[in-house]
């Protein structure tokens, strides 16, 4: 463990120090820990949006986060692929979470794979910082997982300094980011809703040239409030090294509190989960009448031989009342499931949700961009509820991307997930679909058969011209995606434009694509061909 930076002068105002405790790839770590994987093999852990963790040999075999599953499985074959799982990220990271607090006390769990807790207490009796940092690995590596730890003045810094292994000296925390990527701010986020909000501030930021946390600290602070509302100050605050909100001399909101007892005692998941229900919808409900928001949600148990369990979960913005049920669900499971190797000594007999560090609502201001009117506000509330019955992939949003076909330059995700760009659609794209792109684009690319004045199939030739004049497009029989689409099964063509070659990723192997477009009939479309055949790629309004 060694320090990062030098000390610089001391700040007026200082910010907390802390310290955090971080497993890389976690969801592949507790893939592992549930035996739905071998630790030798090359792991990929995805979502709906694509690899959102990998093993370090997949890694090394190229898989990143934000690949497609079928790009990552092109760069690694023999890639194992599990499905994203939050509650298994949870139930697993219980064993970690016990035996960090076995060795210091007040040990908060900012997502399943990070635990943060303040240094100055577990500095004062271990004698030192890096005495701190020994006994947190100790204890990591006493629950079976491999973690890091870091320690600086911030939240943001300490979960940098934790993926650097690294120990940033008191004051020093501006120095330490001031170089790094304004996106790094999205590693203090703990909700879908904040992640989303988090990248589409960074997005901003980066497309008005301040790319750096040290740019975003340099700002003013009256400013940034005023054209990106409290995200945009407290993101500025964390980028100076500071703690997320400014101290306050005024007396704070009293904590919430929805507790219950369970009779008869739940020593079963779903018996717990059921109650856990009721209190996490009467939490939020009261939260959402006294128009107030928690820093911190705090999870107790009661046992029947009078045990307590108590864990305590870092939220920085607005959990939704399914978000919040799931949470405590997930909770509830890593306790009663002993895969903590500590599990309750007998049935549950209370439960109670404590919301803490709770704050008004209305000091949440919004910037001058990006303003959420109230159809909006309905339009999310219908939107949660629909996906409460669908799941979550039950409602999907677009998201520009960049790429050369139209099919590539949009990307459907749930809603309420990142909806930061993958791939920067402001870089430029050399051989993409010129404006205006197809309006119609089927989900799966759709076989046609193109054909020529004597009925032979139209193809193109090594030189990338076409081997015969197109007269007719017709779908292939049993494609009934084109029917949904809204194209025509059955086109005389009268005019035609292309082919335009692409050839994308050559160095991988990648195969050359030709694009024509038809028009005949009052329609117009896109085909795609690689030299043999042809699909509908869009349809033209």
């Amino acid at each position: 463990m060694s320090a990062a930076v030098p000390e610089p002068a001391a700040a007026q105002e200082q910010a907390t120090r802390l310290a955090v405790l971080w497993v890389p790839d976690w969801p592949v770590v507790a893939a592992a820990a549930e035996g739905l994987v071998q630790s030798h093999q090359p792991v990929a852990v995805y979502d709906a949006r694509g690899v959102v963790a990998a093993s370090a040999r997949a890694r090394a075999s190229g898989v990143r986060r934000g690949q497609r599953r079928r790009s990552a499985q092109a760069v690694c074959p023999e890639l194992v692929l599990v499905p994203m799982d939050e509650g298994r990220d949870v139930r697993a990271f219980e064993a970690v979470a016990q035996a960090v607090e076995g060795e210091v006390p007040h040990v908060q769990v900012l997502r399943p794979g990070v635990v943060v807790l303040a240094a100055q207490g577990p500095r004062r009796y271990l004698g030192s910082e890096e005495a701190v940092a020994e006994v947190l690995i100790g204890a990591a590596v006493g629950a079976g997982v491999e973690a890091q730890v870091g320690m600086a003045d911030g939240l943001l810094a300490a979960l940098l300094a934790a993926r650097e292994s690294v120990l940033v000296p008191p004051g020093a925390s501006a120095g330490f980011l001031a170089r790094r990527d304004v996106r790094d701010l999205v590693h203090v986020t703990t909700t879908r809703q904040s992640r989303g909000e988090m990248g589409e501030l960074t997005g901003v930021l980066r497309r008005l040239g301040i790319d750096t946390l040290g740019g975003l600290a340099q700002m003013r602070s009256g400013q940034v409030a005023a054209r990106f509302g409290t995200l945009g100050a407290q993101a500025r605050r964390l980028a100076a090294g500071l703690d997320g909100q400014a101290p306050s001399g005024r007396r704070g909101e009293p904590d919430l509190t929805s507790a219950a007892e369970l009779d008869p005692p739940a020593q079963r998941l779903d018996t717990a989960a059921f109650a856990a229900r009721r209190l996490a919808e009467d939490l939020h409900a009261r939260m959402m009448r006294r128009g107030v928001l928690c820093g911190r949600l705090r999870v107790q148990a009661r046992t029947e031989d009078g045990g307590e369990l108590e864990r305590t979960w870092r939220i920085d913005g607005v959990l939704a009342a399914t978000e919040l049920t799931d949470r405590v669900r997930w909770q509830l499971d890593g306790w009663l499931s002993g895969r903590s190797g500590r599990p309750p000594s007998s049935a549950l007999t209370r439960l109670t949700l404590t919301a803490e560090e709770v704050s008004p609502a209305s000091t949440v201001s919004e910037g001058l961009w990006g303003r959420v009117g109230r159809g909006e506000r309905q339009a999310g509330r219908a939107a949660l509820r629909v996906q409460g019955m669908l799941g979550a992939d039950g409602v999907l949003v677009p998201v520009p991307e960049g790429g050369r076909s139209p099919r590539d330059r949009v990307r459907l995700v749930a809603w309420g997930d990142d909806v930061a760009p993958v791939r920067d659609p402001d870089q430029p794209w050399p051989g993409q679909i010129p404006r205006p792109l197809p309006a119609t684009v089927p989900a799966e690319p759709v076989p046609i058969r193109l054909v020529d004045e004597a009925g032979g199939l139209v193809r193109v030739g090594v030189r990338g011209e076409l081997s015969g004049h197109p007269v007719r497009a017709q779908v292939e029989a049993g494609q009934k995606e084109a029917g949904r689409a809204g194209q025509p099964r059955r086109l005389r063509i009268t005019g035609w434009a292309g082919p335009w070659p692409v050839h994308e990723r050559w160095w991988a192997g990648g195969q050359a694509r030709h694009y024509l477009q038809v028009t005949g009939d009052g329609a117009a479309l896109l085909l795609a061909g690689d030299g043999q055949r042809w699909w509908l790629e869009g349809v033209y309004d």
